[in-house]
């Protein structure tokens, strides 16, 4: 007879809104015994949930923090490590988790592929004697631990800084360094990689397709099969969309709302919090307020001064719409892509210019775009979209029907045709107003550049002079033509500001 395992989960304040209502019900109607671990009283619980302190599993004491994000996911983290160790009969699920069948564990082993690199925690059972189990506590009972999953280079900066007595604490470190990366690595470093499930069965829709389940158009069945157990809703992105949803409540006829129908749950009895809207941008800088070269600088980017120093330009440039709510798209977040010979499917742990460009712009939503894959990174305000710029209609497909970004940077592969594809397709949508910068014109990719095109920066060199563009491609050279009555200037900057240097960085100004 199979083991009948009970479902935990943790709420840290603060009712439980519709969302962790739906997700807690659907375990009780499984079949599971079902418990909620709390810090406090906590409003809005269904009827059949079991309430547990959870000072008993991890004390309040010493909370921890993303510091970039302001998430508790690092508490919550080790929280579920303890729980495994302390109860071997449940399973962790989180809030956002939702139960589509009775949860089966293979030998105490319970957890799925969320992409094709990473083994997701939110459902996670380990048997209490497993060696990941173990080592994700050792792991995290230091909290400056140094990920050994990183690459040589990183690791080397982690030692460098300790070893200067400033070592970095986890909450300083990129996300999921506790979760998601730390299982996937140690599940691989046991061999107990062999029991995960794959992503049909906990992760049926990906972290880029998670609106689809609030939309009436999608068919849930092709994403469903008969070895799915459980969705994840992505809550910490989904929660704000959902509060934006309609007066806060999905669609009747979308997933999300036939199952709320089918659990009884009323939307409107326990809605989602609306987050506060901003009172406005500051009369005056805060005091001591950094500027966008100490932003690239503290967090990394080559834009600041320690190479490019293209920050410089742009805190002339953006510093007017600093604290307004505009929309800001880059591509290219990470040098060392396939323009550098590696592989495309690269293993990325950070995003320095996002995390700069979140500080910066402090009510801006960030579109990131890369032919990496970037979806580890979360918070409110970005959104990552991969893509190759191979083909114009690639880009077309991957931004779609976005409202138009007012700024946009083009750091991506650098070739000259990828650069003028991304031009020709997204100048067009800019903002009136709008500013569309392309950076490093002097560089382009062996791996990428086509022999013989025109480089951009001659391209625009012969609008500049002329008032009209050339181009080896007469096809190419008629569609930027097309675009000039939407040009209301456009100037070079050579590498560093240094006349005598080549071309390094345009920027176009939308009528």
């Amino acid at each position: 007879m199979a083991k009948d395992y009970s479902c935990s989960m943790l709420w840290i304040n603060g009712s439980l809104s519709y969302l962790e209502q739906l997700c807690a019900k659907s375990y009780v109607d499984a079949g599971h015994h079902t418990i909620l671990y709390t810090y406090e009283p906590v409003g809005c619980i269904p009827d059949g949930i079991e309430v547990r302190d959870a000072a008993d599993i991890l004390p309040l004491d010493g909370f921890l923090l993303h510091n970039r994000t302001g998430s508790p996911a690092l508490h919550s983290d080790l929280f579920r490590y303890r729980l495994l160790e302390k109860d071997g009969d449940t399973i962790w699920v989180d809030t956002d988790a939702y139960c589509l069948r009775k949860f089966e564990p293979v030998h105490g082993h319970f957890y799925g592929w969320e992409s094709d690199k990473h083994v997701n925690g939110g459902v996670l059972a380990l048997p209490q004697d497993s060696e990941t189990l173990r080592a994700l506590l050792d792991f995290t009972s230091d909290e400056f631990a140094i990920p050994p999953w990183l690459s040589k280079r990183e690791r080397e900066k982690l030692e460098n800084a300790r070893d200067a007595g400033d070592p970095v604490h986890a909450s300083d470190m990129p996300w999921g360094t506790w979760g998601p990366h730390a299982v996937t690595h140690f599940l691989h470093q046991t061999g107990e990689i062999r029991y995960a499930l794959p992503r049909s069965g906990l992760y049926p829709f990906s972290f880029k397709d998670r609106v689809k389940m609030i939309r009436t158009s999608t068919n849930e069945d092709e994403f469903l099969a008969d070895e799915t157990y459980s969705i994840h809703f992505y809550g910490r992105r989904m929660r704000p969309r959902l509060a934006r949803e309609r007066g806060g409540v999905p669609r009747p006829r979308s997933l999300m709302g036939k199952l709320l129908k089918r659990h009884g749950i009323d939307p409107r009895s326990a809605p989602i919090p609306a987050k506060k809207k901003d009172a406005g941008p500051p009369s005056a800088a805060p005091p001591g307020r950094p500027n966008l070269t100490q932003l690239a600088d503290r967090y990394g980017s080559d834009k600041g001064s320690k190479k490019h120093r293209y920050t410089e330009l742009y805190h002339m440039l953006f510093s007017p719409c600093r604290d307004q709510p505009i929309r800001f798209l880059e591509m290219g977040l990470l040098i060392g892509g396939p323009e550098h010979g590696n592989d495309a499917d690269r293993k990325t742990g950070d995003l320095p210019s996002v995390r700069m460009w979140l500080e910066y712009f402090t009510r801006a939503h960030i579109t990131g775009l890369d032919i990496s894959d970037f979806s580890f990174f979360e918070d409110d305000r970005f959104e990552f979209v991969q893509c190759d710029m191979d083909e114009r209609r690639n880009i077309a497909e991957a931004l779609g029907d976005r409202p138009p970004f007012d700024i946009v940077i083009d750091d991506a592969s650098h070739a000259s045709h990828h650069q003028q594809n991304a031009f020709l397709e997204i100048f067009p949508k800019l903002a009136t107003g709008g500013l569309y910068i392309i950076e490093d014109l002097r560089w382009q990719p062996k791996t990428y550049e086509i022999p013989g095109i025109t480089k951009t920066a001659a391209l625009f060199q012969s609008y500049l002079n002329d008032q009209e563009f050339t181009h080896t491609d007469a096809r190419t050279a008629a569609a930027f033509n097309k675009l000039r009555e939407q040009i209301s200037g456009a100037f070079v900057f050579q590498a560093k500001y240094q006349k005598q240097r080549k071309d390094q960085v345009l920027v176009v100004h939308k009528t």
